[in-house]
């Protein structure tokens, strides 16, 4: 006689157990590498002013060092999420990570512009394959009623690692040079993949999926409720195109972003989050050096530039809101509050620090609480199968936002427009995106497919 049943379902089982150790272990090591993430991705911004000094350069060639790393996370992204989808969440997310220090490490001992604009490329790469699978994993292992707040938590690492750059730049590049902070934005990756390979788990709505054996799949969830040990296999209600296969390797999970039910949420999706990146990379990356210009010292500056992505932890609330109503509203309407905000920088210019450390905070705060709840809501839009691919791709897309953002601020400068014009211009794309999510909502709603059921046996 066997106590066992003949199925259970895995999203049932994660919402019905509380959160466990064992779950927080997950959230703890993805916050890390978005944390990590952050960190790298903004240190470029806040180096900018030493290579300026050091190699004598003007500031508009720094366009191309600055864009480099998100060239690099868009290719990235795009080419990280179909793997995923097809291979695992956690072996993509090892190798990214792996990458991201290597690279940063290398990029250090760079001596030239073109050098150094070779090797931010290539820790791009890394950069943008890591964020989208961290999101997605940890998506993947929470329960319906807390799925956008404990993702937005996870993402909050990647404007608190932000933030600690500017901090940790104000303090290390005046004593060890500008090198340092990439030498430490290298090392720590390092040791955060060897940490993964060991205790990180592989999604198990992944492997439910793809149809791995269920010891695999007990194995973990036994780590999570002793429910698991029963069953005898394992299914997955999902939201799908009953068209496709469930578990289909190869683009499968490509392909369905693409499909009818989904292309209108996928486009708009799309738009919002090039829209964001556009003003946050455009800030991120320029406003030490405008706020230099407009006769703040630099290391004031990069404090109060960093203001502005320690905001970043209003995705927290967002995430709330977020799993008790509209999602889309939601985010739309932090978008439209962000243009506003956006535009106040540029007056506030010139009437004293502290004026200028609320309005950066305050926009800092809607900017990116918006920004950082878009990838809560395409990992709900989309199906484990396709999961993926529907972050990744959004994030990909949207990395040429932040590129068009930076030269966008270059652009602005090199034509000598008032700094309140500038941050003027640098907030319409929020209109944008807060219209782009208008219209998904009428268009697709929060989620889409038709439902069917995966086994694991």
């Amino acid at each position: 006689m066997t106590d066992r049943v003949s199925q259970a379902n895995v999203q049932t089982l994660l919402n019905e157990t509380p959160f466990t150790p064992y779950q927080w272990m997950v959230f703890g090591l993805c916050f890390l590498i978005v944390l990590l993430d952050g960190f790298d991705t903004a240190a470029i911004g806040f180096i900018a002013p030493s290579l300026i000094s050091e190699w004598g350069i003007d500031k508009g060639d720094l366009g191309p060092v600055l864009s480099a790393a998100l060239f690099g996370l868009a290719f990235g992204a795009l080419s990280a999420g179909p793997l995923a989808d097809r291979f695992g969440r956690k072996s993509v997310l090892t190798v990214a990570v792996l990458i991201m220090g290597v690279a940063s490490i290398v990029s250090a001992f760079s001596g030239s512009l073109t050098s150094l604009t070779i090797w931010r490329f290539i820790t791009g790469l890394g950069l943008g394959a890591a964020m989208p699978n961290a999101v997605t994993l940890m998506n993947e292992y929470c329960p319906d009623s807390k799925r956008s707040f404990i993702t937005n938590c996870m993402f909050c690492g990647f404007p608190v690692g932000s933030a600690f750059g500017g901090f940790f730049a104000a303090w290390l590049i005046p004593h060890f040079g500008w090198r340092s902070l990439l030498i430490f934005g290298g090392v720590t990756p390092i040791v955060l993949a060897l940490i993964m390979l060991v205790a990180l788990p592989e999604s198990v709505r992944f492997m439910v999926a793809r149809h791995y054996p269920a010891d695999r799949i007990r194995k973990v969830l036994s780590r999570i409720t002793p429910r698991a040990a029963k069953a005898e296999s394992f299914t997955l209600d999902e939201m799908r195109e009953p068209a496709h296969a469930a578990g289909e390797a190869g683009p499968q999970g490509l392909r369905l972003i693409f499909t009818r039910k989904f292309l209108v949420g996928t486009l708009m999706l799309w738009i919002a989050y090039f829209m964001g990146l556009v003003i946050v990379y455009g800030l991120v990356n320029w406003m030490p050096v405008l706020f230099k210009e407009s006769g703040v010292p630099p290391a004031q500056a990069s404090i109060v530039a960093a203001l502005f992505q320690l905001g970043g932890v209003g995705a927290i609330f967002f995430g709330l809101l977020m799993d008790r109503w509209n999602a889309n509203l939601i985010i739309a309407a932090g978008y439209f509050i962000t243009a506003i905000a956006v535009a106040i920088i540029g007056q506030v210019l010139g009437s004293g620090v502290g004026s200028l450390v609320v309005a950066v905070f305050l926009a800092g705060l809607i900017m990116n609480a918006s920004q950082s709840s878009m990838q809560a809501l395409a990992a709900e839009f989309y199906p484990t199968s396709g999961r993926a691919s529907g972050v990744s791709w959004m994030l990909g897309i949207g990395r040429f936002g932040g590129i068009a953002g930076s030269f966008l601020v270059a652009e602005l400068s090199r034509r000598h427009l008032e700094l309140p014009q500038v941050f003027l211009i640098v907030g319409i794309p929020g209109l944008i995106a807060a219209a782009a999510l208008l219209i998904k909502n009428r268009a697709a709603g929060p989620a889409g497919g038709a439902a069917m059921q995966v086994v694991a046996h």
